[in-house]
């Protein structure tokens, strides 16, 4: 039996697997501001894209332009909402890495200080102000 890549991979090592969709795989891919990709790891369909974020991020190898060795950390970073978790966010500020990640709006941290601001009142919506308004 073929062993699997740390990437994972269930049809054979392949990045094959069965998700909402049917037999597929994903690329997790880091890319620089010029869209450049930095580094690549495939994987079944149904892995989370969180579980490959600290993968992806340790691929990244930038050579120089002379002498030294390659720049492993970057810059900056911006993520989308499936990378805003603990492990993660803990992971970028243990490597001194600014990131711009929007928190999701069911996570716990982001209903405290929604409430802590007063934020919006639970059930209160966009369609019901504007059902209010037309009255």
């Amino acid at each position: 039996m073929a062993r699997r890549p740390p990437g994972g991979g269930s049809a054979g090592g392949e990045g094959l697997g069965r998700s909402r969709v049917g037999f597929t795989g994903k690329l997790h891919l880091s890319a620089d501001g010029r869209c450049r990709p930095l580094s690549l790891i495939v994987t079944p369909g149904h892995r989370a894209d969180c579980t490959q974020f600290i993968a992806v991020l340790e691929k990244i190898h930038v050579p120089r332009r002379g002498a030294g060795r390659p720049r492993v950390k970057p810059a900056g970073l911006a993520a989308d909402k499936a990378y805003s978790n603990g492990p993660v966010r803990k992971y970028l500020r243990r490597r001194g890495i600014r990131h711009t990640v929007p928190e999701r709006s069911d996570s716990q941290a982001f209903r405290l200080r929604e409430g802590s601001r007063g934020g919006r009142p639970p059930g209160f919506d966009v369609a019901a102000l504007v059902v209010w308004l037309r009255m």
